[in-house]
């Protein structure tokens, strides 16, 4: 009878192919740095927006970023698939991760709700990008009969990396201040950004 149990060594991505490694690494960071702001976002409108109910416009902005995400999704995947090729796919993931990352470094200056949402649209829209190229890619170089092992290890590493982090990001906002906890967060971010460069050799041109 089969095991129906994953091996502890898949956590640690043993037998998955490089493609697919390098692509959870890079997002297990990337989801990590967005974590470490999300459970104080509320705390940094309060203590940088002036203006507005803080748990209102906290409510709005999140709001903004995801119908933004949400709708310019789907013009972004038809593109995605009628390029043939992953190299677009590669380029679109690569670049818009790398803005999408620095752009985080605006919530340093920002002062009033309308300062906010306009950032959260920019970060909505430039996510919009990476999420359907990030998904074609992964979906293509999945290895064969390993597609539930492989999308469980993502998603239990993504979510335990996400945990840890929400956990750390209230500590350094409570100790070093947002200041410190957003320039860390756009760290974290620009290199899990650059961490996809290696399967850059991996991916098909055409097909």
């Amino acid at each position: 009878m089969a095991k129906r149990s994953i091996n502890l060594k898949h956590y640690f991505l043993k037998e998955i192919n490089f493609v697919i490694k390098i692509l959870i690494v890079s997002d297990v960071v990337l989801l990590g740095a967005a974590s470490l702001m999300g459970p104080v976002f509320a705390l940094y409108v309060e203590d940088f927006i002036v203006g507005g109910n803080p748990a209102a416009v906290a409510g709005i902005s999140a709001a903004i970023y995801l119908i933004v995400k949400s709708l310019a999704q789907i013009p972004v995947a038809a593109y995605i698939d009628k390029v043939r090729g992953e190299k677009d796919d590669f380029y679109i993931l690569l670049v818009f991760s790398v803005i999408m990352s620095l752009i985080q470094l605006l919530y340093l200056v920002v002062h009033t709700p309308l300062q906010l949402y306009a950032v959260q649209f920019v970060l909505g829209l430039f996510t919009a990008f990476t999420f359907p190229s990030y998904m074609a890619l992964f979906t293509r170089h999945i290895d064969r009969n390993k597609e539930g092992t492989e999308w469980g290890v993502y998603f239990t590493l993504s979510d335990l990396s996400s945990a840890a982090l929400a956990a750390i990001g209230g500590y350094i906002a409570s100790t070093q201040g947002f200041e410190s906890l957003i320039i860390i967060m756009v760290s974290f971010s620009v290199i899990g950004s650059l961490m996809l460069w290696p399967i850059k050799p991996y991916l098909k041109k055409k097909g």
